[in-house]
């Protein structure tokens, strides 16, 4: 028989068991060592008695505690963990083991982005009601989306996750734990579009300034060509409110060239959520480009042509694929932030 005297419960060993085969009943929760030297005290004595549970009694992180940390979390002021355990009066890691064990909180960086307009929330809002009702998924996965995005060769680097592990400051700088800025660093435009299928070609916009006499004759036939390769005379042109595009040759040659577009009358102005280069597929291309081999203005657009193939055709199929579920719930969403 054991006999708990702190719970005075009582439990029966089984007749004939090995300790071996007990250990495997009890599916590890009790560890074979212990399993045996009960089983040794109850052929001498009969029974086992154990003194108590193990570890002293929480006196921190007691109810009263936890109760305290979430009452304060519910004010509208926030507070770091560091004065929230001056404010409570416990050390600064039984606030954290609080937050993490205790209430299964996890720390976020507060996200920095546009403020936006009501009249901004309402074009985005009525664009999206406006695609679902005018559109179908057939026509929806003919749409050719497209934007322009600078890239400079200081590269990109995550401050959360590009760590140097190291014993000092000094140790670290010496693994090249330091990201040096150029004062004004070489940078390259490019064109890039998507659609249901995979990515356009790559187009390099270095030569001069991209105005709309520029962009016609340069980029708009590029387009066409490409999208009447792939889609027939069947498809839907995309671009964004840049001023080159919502200039009235632009529109005019867009109307009278392209099967179909999307003018600058129904595309909102200022919505990186409703394209999926921006709001997916520049970061992909971002991150696959080696940036360790960029040194120089020439080298970036040679990084750009290469690293371009290997953007992974599952995240643009997914991106442009999944834009009517986006679309459904900016207007659930009122026309704010998706995150």
């Amino acid at each position: 028989m054991i006999r708990n005297k702190r719970r005075n419960e009582q439990v029966l060993p089984t007749d004939g068991d090995a300790p071996t085969k007990i250990c495997r009943d009890l599916n590890g929760g009790i560890s074979l060592a212990t399993v045996k030297r009960w089983y040794q005290m109850i052929r001498r004595t009969g029974s086992i008695e154990l003194s108590g549970t193990y570890g002293g009694p929480r006196i921190i992180r007691t109810k009263e505690n936890i109760q305290k940390v979430k009452n304060r979390l519910r004010r509208k002021k926030r507070v770091s963990a560091r004065k929230l355990s001056v404010e409570l009066g416990i050390s600064a890691t039984s606030v954290r083991r609080i937050l993490k064990i205790d209430l299964g909180l996890k720390p976020y960086k507060k996200v920095i982005e546009p403020s936006l307009s009501d009249d901004q929330k309402i074009k985005w809002k009525k664009f999206a009601n406006w695609v679902r009702n005018n559109f179908g998924k057939e026509e929806i996965m003919k749409i050719l989306f497209s934007d322009e995005k600078f890239f400079n060769i200081d590269g990109v680097y995550n401050s959360q996750n590009d760590r140097v592990w190291a014993v000092d400051r000094v140790d670290a700088d010496e693994k090249g734990d330091i990201q040096q800025r150029r004062k004004f660093p070489h940078k390259v435009m490019v064109r890039l579009g998507a659609f249901s299928k995979g990515i356009t070609l790559l187009v390099i916009l270095d030569e001069r300034t991209v105005d709309h006499g520029y962009y016609i004759n340069k980029v708009l036939p590029v387009v066409l060509k490409y999208g009447n390769k792939v889609f027939g005379d069947d498809w839907i042109f995309q671009q964004d409110g840049a001023k080159p595009h919502q200039h009235n040759l632009t529109q005019k040659w867009c109307q009278e060239n392209f099967p179909s577009f999307i003018d600058k009358d129904h595309w909102p102005p200022n919505s990186p959520d409703l394209n999926p280069l921006d709001y997916s597929i520049w970061d992909e291309f971002v991150n696959v480009i080696d940036w360790n081999k960029v040194e120089s203005k020439a080298t970036l657009i040679q990084q750009l042509k290469s690293s371009v193939k290997k953007i992974r055709e599952s995240v643009v199929v997914e991106s442009c694929t999944s834009w009517t579920n986006r679309l459904y719930r900016m207007s659930q969403n009122n026309g704010n932030y998706l995150h």
